[in-house]
């Protein structure tokens, strides 16, 4: 049984256990469960994607932690004038585990 959820404007395919890195979450602490949104659930062989369904079931996960991701540089340069700006750039996330998904009702 798996789930597609979505957290800050990207979807993640998560399953029970699973530790997933989705952009941070600032009301949430470590130790703190949390609420993502289901777009999609695969139980076996049953497929529920109706939106009207999936609004009333969210994939319940647990903080484990809030780090930042790996640096990026960015760099920019205009030719024969000598104008360069180098800046560095890090993602900050939140690592959730998946403790609960639930299935739709038939």
């Amino acid at each position: 049984m798996y789930a597609i959820v979505r957290s800050g404007g990207r979807q993640h395919k998560v399953a029970v256990g699973d530790i997933v890195e989705v952009d941070k979450i600032s009301t949430a602490n470590v130790g703190d469960t949390v609420e993502l949104s289901t777009l999609l659930l695969v139980d076996g062989e049953a497929v529920t994607s109706d939106p009207w369904v999936l609004a009333g079931i969210k994939v319940v996960a647990e903080v484990v932690d809030h780090h930042k991701g790996q640096k990026i540089d960015i760099l920019r340069y205009k030719n024969k004038t000598g104008y360069r700006r180098r800046q560095g750039h890090r993602q900050q996330y939140t690592a959730v585990k998946v403790t609960e998904i639930p299935t739709a009702a038939k």
